[in-house]
């Protein structure tokens, strides 16, 4: 039976106070103060039913990806942060990173993890690190390289191509200025550029789990499915190539333009390669996971019934689902007992769905405090992640 977390203090503290505010020295991360012995949070129990999937999460050294996504509003980025609290607890040297664009991570930790790059969380027995994907800082980045690579650099390649005058065509087009609006897609394809670095950079190699907290269903699908994408366009692009080249090469080789260049197709050729290695390790169910994160709704169960669906066209291994924000059964209250009432109707949902009934199902209950900070998110993992 599910029961809602509950605080222990002495009579005297609580006069003037509420319970949650009692609390809330937990989400005061910044100052990092230890729990008086005074304040001590007891055991929540979950449903007799939840099982738990930890132990296997945990075993072993090698590195693993575990990416935490559905519905927005669900509780995705508590019970991210709360694995990754839980990870580092158990030994594992821990990286948490936010692909969503409205990050959440800092209000979850109560510290403050902008910038774009790794920021120490301070609290968990093992090293944890955070990463907030700041697309501001990264379109700065690649429009400074354009400026510094795309002018003579680009002409001077298509000139020895005899594609001179296409060059001063596109470039009359200003593309440069579009980088102005972010496009489409372009926090998915920095989240993308982040995976490699996770797979290629010296940076990275010390943390044996990293767990992605997603941004909402849509951004997630997106992300997952752009390797697959760009390694289709790429594609396309070097056989374009492959046909300008061999139209030009006469000419170049009767005017002894034989000199070597960076050869854009090789650049092309190696983030192709790279595109297929990240869709491999999103497809690798040795090394990855992806939880779906949902709360008993008619609405969120049916939109998480249709991420599985997708998931499995994209060959994405899911093995759990984590329902949040139980209501435990109460007797007292009429609207709790109601708002129980339909929670049991979307557990039942879910139990004879076709998309959701074959995975393990966690049941995480509502608790009556804000987790915020890194002993709360313990809190939290020891809940869920048993």
């Amino acid at each position: 039976m599910a029961t809602v977390g509950l605080l222990s203090c002495p009579l005297n503290t609580l006069k003037t106070q509420s319970i949650a505010r009692s609390f809330s020295i937990l989400s005061l991360s910044a100052t990092r103060q230890p729990l008086p012995k005074s304040l001590l949070v007891r055991s929540v129990a979950t449903p007799a039913e939840g099982v738990s999937v930890f132990d296997d999460m945990a075993s072993g050294t090698e590195r693993k990806y575990y990416m935490l996504g559905g519905k927005g509003g669900v509780g995705k980025t508590s019970c991210a942060a709360s694995l990754a609290v839980k990870f580092a607890n158990n030994g594992h040297p821990t990286l948490v990173v936010s692909t969503d664009p409205a990050h959440s991570l800092s209000d979850s930790f109560a510290q403050d993890l902008t910038g774009g790059t790794l920021v120490p969380v301070e609290g968990p027995d093992a090293p944890l690190f955070a990463l907030e994907i700041n697309p501001e800082k990264a379109r700065e980045e690649f429009r400074s390289a354009t400026k510094k690579n795309g002018g003579t650099g680009v002409k001077d390649f298509m000139d020895g191509m005899g594609l001179g005058m296409l060059a001063e065509q596109l470039g009359e087009l200003k593309l440069g200025e579009l980088l102005d609006t972010p496009p489409p897609g372009l926090d998915e394809a920095i989240a993308i550029s982040k995976v490699i670095q996770f797979l290629e950079s010296q940076e990275y190699s010390m943390f044996t789990r990293i767990v992605f907290d997603t941004a909402p269903t849509g951004h997630t699908l997106r992300l997952l499915s752009l390797p697959d994408f760009l390694d289709a366009s790429i594609g396309k692009i070097l056989k374009l190539k492959q046909k300008i080249a061999s139209a030009t090469s006469a000419i170049k080789s009767v005017f002894g333009q034989e000199e070597d260049r960076p050869d854009a197709a090789d650049k092309l050729e190696r983030l192709r390669e790279r595109m297929i290695k990240v869709r491999e390790l999103f497809r690798d169910t040795d090394s990855t996971e992806f939880v779906i994160v949902t709360i008993p709704t008619v609405m969120a169960v049916s939109e998480s019934s249709r991420l599985h669906a997708s998931l499995k066209k994209e060959n994405v291994p899911v093995k759990s689902l984590i329902v949040n924000q139980i209501l435990p059964p109460i007797s007292d209250c009429k609207f709790c007992a109601m708002k129980r009432k339909d929670q049991l109707r979307a557990l039942d949902m879910i139990r004879g769905d076709p998309e959701l009934s074959s995975l393990t199902l966690i049941q995480a209950p509502l608790v009556d405090v804000e987790i915020r900070g890194v002993p709360a998110l313990r809190f939290l993992g020891d809940i869920i992640w048993k």
